[in-house]
């Protein structure tokens, strides 16, 4: 089968949406598909490019707002579009943008069926903005979107059942299908017994936050929480991400160090997979207090590695239905309950450890290969429904 998957840019780092993209695609070539891309370039120096090339489109006067966010978009030139929809025997739609809006006039043209995955809501967008939380404007755009670009789906991945319940609200008309993203199958390289030093009394207690710097993440209300802990002078608090928020959420933690509620200084890092894979295996506790989440592969990662995550839950984040029980969940933008969280683990060590090796298990069951063969068969089912 030829498949070709559309995205603005499919090799920027930093973006979850462009990372999710080149796993899947990797899993589907690797299950024996055909799989090629219409995206921007990759301006990685001299890395590899998409099949199907189209120059980056640079927005007047927002487009440093663009790049902070980890994004480009891609220019719509026809002839580039209708030569790689000629090719294929279905389109997959990552995003709901121009570039897709064009990409379904010339497959409906041409007869081609249609498929996509539902990867980001309008507040991930409007939180940068400041307009994460009018109900308006986020509306309108989801409708927007429905209308224009995924009813023109025959079939639409939700990753998760929040994803689901959502979209059935706003009476999408496509067939909705529940398929995660998947995990690419990691082994787990924390031991099985603790380390020697596991419940010292004295050694600092690593709570991590693996996530983008924005606003949707909600890293404050991890450090505010730290105010509530009592555990506070013994956690080393380390955040690993990028993002618009940068400067602010660094003041922000390390203000609990010049106030002295925490002995060790808040580190933030940049990390390759294979380290974030030591750091998840390494934390006491993993943090997730994301407002507006799709389903979080991030935290999924961390919990692969035996990370016991505590994760916020809200209409608007698909990421709680992974927690395995209400110790790993909190109302998300509250500190004083995720602090509660956060110490019922840490002053439970023994529990803790037990329950990670529960985690990563469960995350088996997330294999990014069974998310591709799903994706298969809803190929094959747009194809047959044309």
């Amino acid at each position: 089968m030829k498949i070709l998957f559309v995205l603005n840019n499919f090799y920027t780092n930093g973006n979850g949406l462009s990372a999710s993209a080149r796993r899947t695609v990797q899993a589907l070539r690797d299950a024996g598909q055909d799989v090629r891309v219409l995206s921007g370039p990759n301006l990685n120096g001299t890395g590899p490019q998409p099949e199907f090339l189209l120059p980056n489109y640079h927005f007047p006067i927002v487009q440093p707002l663009i790049d902070a966010q980890g994004y480009q978009f891609a220019s719509g030139e026809k002839h580039i579009i209708e030569e790689a929809v000629r090719w294929a025997d279905v389109i997959h739609l990552e995003e709901p943008f121009v570039l897709q809006i064009k990409t379904i006039k010339l497959a409906k043209r041409l007869g081609k069926p249609i498929t996509g995955t539902y990867h980001l809501h309008p507040e991930n967008i409007f939180c940068t903005l400041g307009m994460g939380w009018w109900k308006g404007i986020n509306h309108l755009m989801l409708a927007i979107w429905r209308d224009w670009v995924f009813n023109h789906c025959a079939c639409l991945q939700c990753p998760t059942q929040n994803v689901y319940d959502r979209l059935q609200r706003f009476h999408f008309k496509t067939k909705l299908r529940v398929l995660s993203n998947g995990l690419i199958p990691d082994p787990c390289i924390r031991p099985v017994d603790p380390p020697a030093d596991y419940l010292n009394p004295d050694r600092p207690l690593r709570v991590v936050y693996i996530g983008r710097l924005s606003v949707e993440k909600d890293q404050p209300t991890l450090i505010k929480a730290i105010r509530h802990s009592a555990f506070a002078g013994r956690i080393q608090l380390h955040f690993a991400g990028l993002g618009p928020k940068d400067r602010m959420y660094r003041r922000m933690a390390m203000k609990l160090y010049e106030d002295g509620v925490v002995k060790y200084k808040p580190e933030f890092s940049f990390d390759t997979r294979d380290e974030l894979r030591v750091l998840a295996a390494e934390a006491d506790l993993c943090i997730h207090c994301a407002t507006v989440e799709v389903e979080g592969l991030s935290i999924m990662e961390a919990m692969q590695q035996a990370a016991v995550p505590v994760i916020a839950e809200g209409p608007l984040s698909g990421t709680a239905q992974f927690a395995l029980d209400a110790r790993s969940i909190f109302p998300q933008k509250n500190p004083q309950e995720l602090a509660a969280r956060i110490d019922w683990w840490l002053s439970h060590p023994v529990e803790r450890w037990e329950q990670g090796r529960r985690y990563a298990e469960s995350m088996r069951s997330y294999d990014i290969a069974r998310s591709a063969a799903g994706l298969i068969e809803m190929f094959k089912e747009a194809q047959h429904d044309m």
